[in-house]
């Protein structure tokens, strides 16, 4: 007997490179019967396993399980990358299994359009007068460099230190440094027409697959105008980073400093022994650094910011030497965030593509919201929302026609009005990677270089870069040089027709968007880890049946408003609308009610399949107001409607110093103890508090059975070092696996998480009840069910069972994929019973799961009458190793 595990012969199987980090969080339920699991699903013998009709492409989303609405956790894939295996110690409701990526079922048909006939088109914006996609004065020279891999904690295979570096000819003195690090994707190749693997080190015969060369076009555009530019290379991450609790972040951040410190050393008294493009570039100027990241490289590279100002914890960090560098900003291509955790003083630009088939929750647009309230917040942090743009575009190796190895659209429903190839709105590959080097260029250039004039590109203020062609390109920004006007939040006053909702609840009288509708997604409302409810996450819901209706929002104390020219709203409508249309009008403390005028926006084009309620930049002049704002009036100009506020802000042009210091950080470790036999024991987690200061954060604790979050903010006083988390446990003298919990942490104010979540695993320390095994029918005619009873020595805690794989019999005719029931066959499968096939030669494992508490269970071989004159069939099974049941054989005669 054993928990809930994957049979050898599938362990054997899985390969590095998990689309997803390694976390496992059971849910309770009650069992699964095999005829009640949905096509493609199995169950029981201690694991749940999904196969695909088809292989999932490896990608940069997390696969996860779910069931009920509540996480399962993030299953590990098989090398077939079609089969995918959740441990767990106990088993989900059946009727509601869902698979996930990015927020997007993976396991059913892409629904069909239903939110409109058809997609309003969407007006361009007009052209700003300044073009950082035009290519700049200097010729370029381009070359590669390939340096002994290096050792990362945790991961077993060396990382590679590879990279193309293109840079400018002839550009006097010291250059800023680009470096650019793409996502996770497919790792190895063979022949053009395989699909590619994700093993690391390359099998033999295969080749590594060249992401890091996938940007070249922003690399020459960049180089063009004085930029040294290195792309890196992180396939020996992508391919091991299925067990990192971070999805590879930490070890994503180390790369990118190791290579930063070669280019310390290059730029200094080792230039000499430099690669041979490095040194025929200029000397980088280290002090001027910008980094790109593309997907789970937006993520490390944002966490490489962050350990540039504050060193993470050594045992976990790659890279040990002096920070020698200085990160001035980055631009992150539809990233992950899974921790929800930013570097609010490192300005920041985030592409978020209308029609990315891998991140689809666009849970990038964090890396702007929840910079809010945490430091001085005069960073400028940017959203960029890219309609019709998908994930992989943006890097050419990732692209079909242009890669060489084998690519794919991750745009998956070639027949949406939107985001099909084809559509109107859906970029080519070509455009979408114009966008990309084109705004790239514009942050490097505003960040790095401190040039005011191509802000308006990034704020919000309603303009495009004429180099980026035809591509709707749509901002909003938090910082710079902003002042609150309305948070909202629970001490936020709502009346007529407006309301504080709650961003993350299943209530939906709290919520702000209809928790249990897919079409209801909101890139700002995005889960940490599923955790739901998540307190202190709001914004304003607003609806109106007629014109003329005026919603009132009031902060609890009246917000100053001096120095403002204009106030922002960053306000979302429903997808496809067109002409919502609010008058806004501020009043002070004393009554006094100013008009500022009228703002409108239009409904992002979207199906059923895009997030698409994202908040769009407005703003009205504050025509001389000089007071305090103690509320704000928005007023219906159309017969009916929705809108939902995020915020509003007093706002004047202007790139302040973001200042670039380091805030205390905080990593959050993780525990083995014991269960116990009886009564509470209270252990504490450990939390690492560095840097000087203090702050608040966020905790969120997970019991992995029940899956309910406990939330609290804790605070950290300046010069504390450690952070008390007590965690109780309860013992008891039941065998069984599957208890702990999971420790979240996320900045509140005044700091920033590194290793943002621990686990505690609760080890079981009670004896393991005997498993026994004795026939009930195990000879009966076509039509029967072929049957064994399965005991416990005792009761366990927790969900436990056994499998049994057919074998070839040694005599006899084997029982065939179409003598068993097919819906059985199906359930166990995932595959048509016909044609007909040997049990042994299929994915067949019958399994016998024990609820808590009970003691017998069955396990059943159920079979059909097929007509046909023939002799006995025989199925032998041969149970796993652990259970030390060994081999049983079934007989079925006509």
């Amino acid at each position: 007997m054993r928990r809930l595990l994957m049979p050898a012969a599938l362990a054997a199987a899985l390969v590095i490179g998990a689309a997803g980090p390694g976390w496992a969080a059971p849910s309770p339920s009650t069992p699964p019967s095999a005829a009640a699991l949905p096509e493609g699903w199995s169950a029981g013998a201690g694991r749940l396993v999904w196969r695909a009709g088809e292989r999932v492409p490896m990608g940069d989303a997390a696969v996860e399980f779910w069931s009920g609405g509540r996480l399962l956790g993030r299953p590990r894939p098989a090398a077939d990358q079609r089969t995918f295996t959740l441990d767990t110690g106990t088993a989900p409701d059946p009727a509601t299994l869902e698979v996930r990526a990015g927020g997007r079922r993976i396991d059913v048909p892409a629904p069909r359009t239903r939110r409109s006939a058809t997609v309003p088109a969407l007006a361009q914006q007009p052209a700003h007068t300044v073009d950082p996609g035009v290519r700049g004065r200097y010729q370029t020279v381009t070359g590669e460099y390939d340096l002994p891999g290096v050792q990362l904690p945790e991961f077993p295979a060396k990382v590679e230190m590879r990279a193309v570096v293109v840079a400018p000819k002839g550009a006097p003195g010291k250059r800023p440094l680009a470096l650019f690090l793409h996502g996770r994707h497919s790792v190895c190749y063979g022949e053009p027409t395989e699909e590619p693997d994700a093993a690391w080190p390359c099998p033999a015969g295969m080749l590594p697959i060249p992401s890091y060369r996938g940007y070249l076009e922003a690399q020459e555009l960049l180089a063009s105008q004085g930029y040294v530019t290195v792309s890196i290379s992180a396939n020996g991450i992508n391919g091991q980073d299925y067990a990192a609790e971070d999805g590879g972040a930490q070890a994503r951040s180390s790369l990118v400093r190791l290579h930063l410190a070669k280019w310390a050393d290059w730029a200094g008294p080792q230039r000499g022994s430099a690669p041979a493009i490095v040194r025929t570039a200029p000397r980088a100027d280290l002090g001027k650094v910008f980094l790109m990241g593309h997907s789970r490289g937006g993520e490390g590279v944002s966490r490489a910011a962050m350990d540039t100002l504050t060193p993470p914890p050594a045992a976990q960090d790659g890279y040990h030497g002096k920070v020698r560098w200085t990160i001035r900003g980055m631009l992150l291509i539809g990233p992950t965030i899974f921790g929800h955790n930013t570097v609010p003083d490192v300005p920041s630009a985030t592409i978020l593509p209308g029609c990315d088939g891998d991140v689809s929750d666009l849970q990038g647009q964090l890396f702007i919201d929840e910079t809010r309230g945490v430091s001085r917040g005069k960073a400028l942090h940017s959203s960029l929302y890219v309609v019709g743009a998908n994930h992989n575009y943006f890097n050419t190796e990732w692209t079909p026609g242009q890669a060489v190895a084998p690519a794919n659209d991750d745009w998956f429903d070639e027949e949406d009005p939107v985001c099909g190839p084809g559509a109107p709105t859906r970029l080519t590959a070509a455009q979408e990677q114009t966008v990309g080097a084109t705004y790239i260029a514009a942050a490097a250039r505003l960040f790095v270089t401190g040039d005011d004039r191509v802000r308006p590109l990034l704020d919000g203020s309603g303009v495009r870069a004429p180099s980026a062609g035809p591509a709707r390109v749509l901002s909003h920004a938090l910082g710079g040089v902003r002042t609150p006007a309305v948070l909202p939040d629970a001490s936020v006053r709502a009346a007529g027709g407006a309301r504080i909702c709650e961003q993350v609840t299943n209530d939906p009288a709290k919520s702000c968007l209809d928790p249990e509708s897919y079409l209801d997604r909101s890139i700002h409302f995005t889960t940490l880890y599923g955790a739901v409810p998540e307190p202190g996450r709001y914004a304003a819901a607003l609806a109106w049946s007629a014109t003329g209706r005026t919603m009132t929002l009031a902060p609890k104390g009246a917000t100053s408003l001096a120095g403002a020219k204009d106030l922002a709203l960053r306000l979302a409508v429903p997808p496809n609308t067109t002409g919502t249309r609010l008058g806004v009008t501020i009043v002070d403390k004393s009554g006094r009610r100013t008009p500022l005028g009228d703002v409108t926006v239009n409904g992002l084009p979207a199906s059923d399949n895009i997030a698409a309620h994202w908040a769009q930049e407005v703003r009205v002049p504050l025509k001389g107001f000089r007071g305090s704002l103690a509320k704000l009036e928005l007023t219906s100009r159309t017969a009916s409607g929705q809108a939902w506020l995020i915020d509003a802000w007093g706002w004047r042009p202007g790139t302040p110093d973001p200042r670039e210091t380091g805030l205390p950080r905080i990593d959050v470790g993780g525990l083995t103890v014991d269960e116990g036999d009886s009564g509470t024991r209270t252990y504490q987690v450990p939390v690492k508090v560095t840097g000087s200061g203090g702050g608040q954060l966020r905790f969120i604790l997970l019991d992995t059975l029940t899956w309910e979050p406990k939330s609290w903010v804790a605070t950290v006083r300046p010069g504390t070092r450690t952070l008390r988390v007590p965690v109780d446990v309860v013992g008891d003298t039941l065998w069984g696996e599957g208890e702990g919990l999971i420790l979240a942490a996320k900045a509140e104010r005044g700091l920033v998480v590194g290793d943002w979540i621990g686990n505690v695993e609760i080890r079981n320390d009670d004896p393991e009840p005997a498993i026994t095994l004795a026939p009930v029918a195990d000879r009966v005619t076509e039509g029967g069910t072929l049957t064994w009873r399965v005991s416990l020595s005792a009761p366990a805690e927790s969900y436990v069972g056994t499998w049994a794989t057919p074998h070839a019999p040694a005599s006899g005719t084997e029982l065939s994929s179409t003598d068993v029931d097919p819906q059985w066959f199906r359930d166990q499968t995932g595959e048509e019973p016909e044609p007909a096939r040997p049990l042994s030669e299929t994915w067949v494992q019958p399994y016998a799961v024990f609820e808590p508490g009970t003691t017998t269970t069955d396990l059943t071989v159920p079979t059909v009458a097929d007509g046909a004159t023939e002799g006995p069939e025989v199925v032998e099974l041969h149970f796993d190793e652990e259970s030390g049941l060994g081999t049983v054989t079934g007989t079925v005669t006509d």
